[in-house]
């Protein structure tokens, strides 16, 4: 450990070590140093890194601690170690997309997040591990990177979730203050529930994806994963926007209030936050999973007016998602493919699922994109009586490591319908941690709102940080990894 960093200061919030840096009682420097330090040792075991970033992040560091002295503050990002899902371009390091046949694969710019990231003066000590090609070719073991299974840091026998394995694996054991995970389908809510960490998908368009490695770019998403809901907010301010060269983004203004529950206290007692419970949405969980969720409800309740059993609307998310995300990753690694090298992938099923990807009829992805219109239109109108509605974020604690996802826990469905749904139309989500179920595993609460909607979802998810604790519980590293 660095001179004058201890375990505990790793742990803090982006906005308590931001206060220390902008009072000059931390040094950037050495903060960076600390967290690297701490990537090299624990990184591996979890699974959690493709590439540490020593120079490059002692560099950045080294600027912002002279910017600093200097009085050029940038902002809350200022000096701040982070570490970014290995799908998203860095210049001059390898970016391989979790996946062997692009082990050596090297851009010669950044992506704009990362640019986004610099102008802040964030400190990039990491690229995260993955899922291969973000999961798209459809694997079913947590074995399914070149890098091997994500461990999620309550228990090194479990996942640590996917796509976004490295990035839920790495804050939830603070090798970073903060990471930036992608989600087509869940791959930053499910790593945020199963490492109890808090994430944040944005509205599809809120965040450049430029310079990020396509799925489906009619549904990929990059988002901010923190230790609060509070650092979310104030990772999306500094990456959102519209960008010329990604013609999806949209110019849409987001403003996070200076203060964490400042905009939640300003509402007023005679104010309270409308929240629906999806009907049905803790049928078939884990009884921990059921519990946690019922005592979360009573949580939201002292600042809420929540309303059970809303009727979610019956229409083919699932099969509209996997439909598209078939079609336009068969399409984007279409190469990969056709030239054999998918057999150099890790996981048994995504050996053969691309060859599966590339048969999707093209009547099949035009009927899905035609439907998501009239999707939209009733999610939005569902959601214009409601602030947030709720539900766990997934349905059973992280799986066991070894075991094929679909036999791990029979008779129980992967997850609530929210998140296929919420994907089909764009629209943002946050997972938050609020409890423990079986085997010391995390569970976590989902609020997803209208497009455009991230600032509400936040103060909802201020507020309900500001009345638990469960986001400030510290996985039992020493014990389990005797370090």
């Amino acid at each position: 450990m660095q001179k004058g960093i201890t375990e505990e200061m790793l742990y803090m919030s982006v906005r308590e070590l931001a206060n220390l840096i902008r009072a000059r009682r931390l040094s950037p420097v050495a903060l960076a140093e600390a967290y690297l330090d701490r990537l090299e040792k624990l990184g591996p075991k979890l699974g959690a890194t493709i590439t540490i970033t020593r120079q490059i992040a002692l560099e950045q560091a080294r600027i912002a601690q002279y910017e600093i002295q200097r009085g050029r503050y940038r902002g809350p990002l200022h000096g701040i170690p982070y570490g970014v899902k290995d799908l998203v371009a860095t210049r001059g390091t390898a970016t391989t997309w979790g996946a062997a046949p692009y082990v050596n694969q090297i851009f010669d710019y950044d992506a704009t997040i990362i640019k986004k990231l610099n102008e802040a003066g964030a400190v990039m000590v990491a690229k995260l591990a993955m899922v291969e090609l973000a999961g798209g070719f459809g694997y079913n073991n947590a074995d399914a990177s070149f890098t091997g299974p994500g461990r999620t840091p309550w228990n090194k026998d479990f996942w640590s979730g996917g796509s976004s394995s490295g990035p839920g694996a790495a804050t939830a054991g603070a090798l970073v203050a903060f990471s930036i995970g992608s989600e087509t389908s869940g791959s930053i809510i499910t790593p945020s529930a199963f490492c109890g960490v808090s994430g944040l998908r944005p509205t599809y368009g809120r965040v450049s994806r430029y310079g990020a490695m396509a799925l489906s770019w009619t549904l990929d998403k990059l988002g901010p994963m923190c230790r609060t809901a509070d650092d979310c907010g104030l990772v999306l301010a500094a990456i959102a926007g519209r960008d010329y060269l990604d013609p999806t983004s949209i110019d849409k203004p987001f403003v996070y209030p200076e203060r964490a529950g400042r905009a939640t206290r300003a509402r007023g007692r005679n104010q309270k936050f409308r929240i629906g419970v999806i009907k049905g949405a803790a049928e078939r969980v884990q009884p921990e999973v059921k519990k946690n969720f019922e005592q979360s409800l009573e949580a939201l309740s002292r600042f809420a007016d929540v309303k059970e059993e809303v009727e979610f609307p019956d229409m083919p998310f699932g099969q509209v998602v996997s439909t598209i995300v078939a079609a336009e990753g068969a399409s984007a690694f279409r190469d990969l493919v056709e030239t054999g090298r998918s057999r150099e992938l890790r996981a048994a099923n995504d050996r053969w699922g691309g060859y599966a990807s590339s048969m999707v009829l093209a009547v099949d992805y035009l009927q899905a994109m035609r439907i998501r219109g009239p999707m939209k239109r009733i999610m939005d109108e569902l959601y214009s009586k409601y602030d947030a509605l709720v539900a766990p974020s997934r349905a059973t604690v992280s799986y066991p490591i070894g075991v094929d996802f679909d036999k791990a826990y029979p008779g129980i469905s992967g997850g609530p319908a929210v998140i296929p749904a919420g994907n089909a139309v764009g629209q943002p989500a946050i997972s938050v941690p609020n409890g423990f179920g079986a085997n010391n595993l995390p569970t976590g609460i989902q609020l997803t709102g209208r497009a455009w909607s991230e600032a509400r979802l936040l103060e909802i998810a201020n507020a309900y940080q500001q009345a638990t604790d469960w986001h400030k519980q510290r996985p039992p590293l020493e014990k389990i990894f005797g370090i």
